[in-house]
């Protein structure tokens, strides 16, 4: 399960809607026509007395899903180390395997068996290898399953499972309608007790929860959700499924009120995909990105902190080609607004590769638009290969010297030039310029933002910097703007060696 005191993507273990093509009425459904029928079950407007008819309807068609693993068992103390080989000829055997248990919910799509449920239910770490997955009925009985197909990116996958009579099944809604205020229901196997009910509404609708991705967009609801909840479905009072439980904000494990649910109009087309068999291609700019929050517009000299703020463009992909630089603001995809409901990621994703489009960004205070052909998107493995961490690295061994003062009031920082011996300690090139960061104020905005002693700051509102003269006339500009700049954009290389920008407060 995933879970932390910031709101995640938390695993739970233990277009438009888009509706399946089996045959069958719309709404919940069961295969026996003498069940109680969706229509006598949904209750009427404002705060239903019972939700009983309708869970009858609707919880033959959810599953609890348990699958077993074999996960490989290190048994060298001295794995990762150049005694590893040492110790492992002393050894008869090598690593150990044991076996491991996940639990979680998933729900009937079609009268010949096709169950949906997340991807992380069913797919193990790396250190694991899937043997077996069994999808248990509410009556208890119990049948093998095969996994038709998976999707890391959005989280899900597809089940097969086989009988001679049809399965009871569900189907998607259409979630872009769901309001906050609305009433839904989730079912599923929290704790694997097995078939459990809670109620709830709609708390916030695609929500993003900060954590970045190309579906980071949820709906939020109070109905309990709890460990094996993942991949169960989240029902509106019509009995469609509009979410897939699959995230929790949660500092103690349990729900306390806050869960999030993949939204219906984003997962049905990708289940249908995998249903059929069909390969998931998305689009990709080859970016790295961050909402432009209101320091950055202050930064920038931007009235309005709408859009995203390009941190870095990768050699050779889609972006670079296009000639999308570091600093600019994309503020629109072919005419649509990027917002925290719509962002760039995810406008991006849903593009085919291949897909020329343009975008509209904002470069020096312009606004122009860029012409982009779409790549095609990685994995996710190879995806976070490419996440760089500013902070990931020791302290470098430079020397405090004086600093500039104008510096140091106004940013809370002491640099100094480069020169060739902080180079060699800081495992940079020789003709690096920029300057050294020598200390931070801890209370200093530049301490929060991640600026650290060995950072090199290169340039300043597009100014490159070579001595700390050049960076005192970047702040006395800011200061001296009509009207009056209250941050300067910095252009950093981390300790890691990654370049990006991050905008820092002035000190007044």
């Amino acid at each position: 399960m995933r879970y932390s005191y910031a709101i995640v993507s938390a695993l739970l273990l233990g277009g438009a809607a888009v509706s399946l093509a089996t045959g069958y009425p719309a709404g919940a459904q069961v295969a026996q026509n003498d069940r109680l029928q969706i229509a006598d079950a949904v209750p009427r407007a404002g705060a239903p007395a019972s939700f009983a008819d309708l869970t009858e309807v609707l919880q033959p068609a959810v599953v609890n899903i348990s699958t077993r693993q074999r996960v490989t068992v290190e048994t060298n103390p001295f794995a990762g180390t150049p005694f590893a080989d040492m110790f492992r000829n002393r050894q008869r055997n090598g690593p150990t395997t044991r076996e491991a248990q996940s639990l979680g919910s998933g729900f009937i799509v079609s009268a010949d068996g096709y169950v949906v449920t997340n991807n992380h239910v069913v797919s193990p770490d790396s250190r694991a290898e899937l043997e077996e997955v069994t999808v248990i009925l509410p009556d208890g009985t119990e049948y093998p399953a095969e996994v038709v197909g998976t999707d890391a990116a959005s989280d899900l996958a597809v089940l097969k499972i086989t009988r001679r009579e049809a399965f009871p099944f569900v189907r998607f809604g259409d979630s872009s309608q769901a309001r906050a205020g609305d009433w839904v229901i989730a079912i599923g196997n929290p704790f694997g007790l097995g078939g459990t009910v809670t109620s709830g509404i709609i708390s916030s609708v695609l929500r993003n929860t900060g954590q970045g991705g190309a579906y980071d967009r949820y709906l939020q609801t109070d109905a309990s959700i709890n460990r094996g909840n993942s991949g169960g479905p989240l029902f509106d009072m019509q009995g469609n499924v509009i979410g897939i439980n699959n995230a929790i904000y949660s500092p103690s494990g349990g729900s306390v009120g806050i869960g999030f649910a993949i939204p219906a109009e984003d997962a049905a087309p990708i289940v249908s995909k995998l249903i059929k068999g069909e390969e998931i291609l998305r689009g990709y700019l080859g970016v790295q990105i961050q909402p432009l929050t209101d320091d950055f517009a202050d930064a920038l000299g931007l009235e309005s902190s709408r859009g995203e703020f390009v941190q870095s463009v990768q050699p050779g992909e889609a972006a670079e080609k296009a000639g999308l630089k570091a600093g600019d603001v994309v503020i629109a995809v072919n005419g649509k607004d990027v917002t925290p409901d719509n962002t760039l990621s995810y406008m991006v994703a849903n593009l085919a590769p291949g897909t020329r489009v343009p975008l509209t960004i904002i470069r020096d205070g312009k606004r122009q638009t860029v012409n982009v052909t779409v790549g095609r998107r990685p994995s996710e493995d190879e995806l976070n290969q490419q996440l760089f961490d500013p902070d990931a690295e020791g302290q470098p061994p430079v020397a405090p010297e004086q600093g500039s003062s104008i510096v140091e009031e106004a940013l809370g920082v002491q640099v100094q030039a480069m020169t060739p011996q902080f180079a060699r300690q800081l495992g940079v090139d020789a003709d690096t310029g920029g300057l050294v960061v020598m200390g931070v104020n801890p209370a200093a905005d530049a301490a929060s933002k991640g600026i650290q002693r060995g950072v090199i700051i290169l340039r300043a509102n597009s100014t490159d910097l070579d001595t700390p003269e050049d960076l005192e006339a970047v702040i006395k500009a800011a200061q001296d703007a009509n009207p009056k700049r209250e941050a300067v954009l910095l252009r950093i290389r981390g300790r890691n060696g990654q370049n990006f920008s991050v905008p820092v407060r002035l000190i007044d």
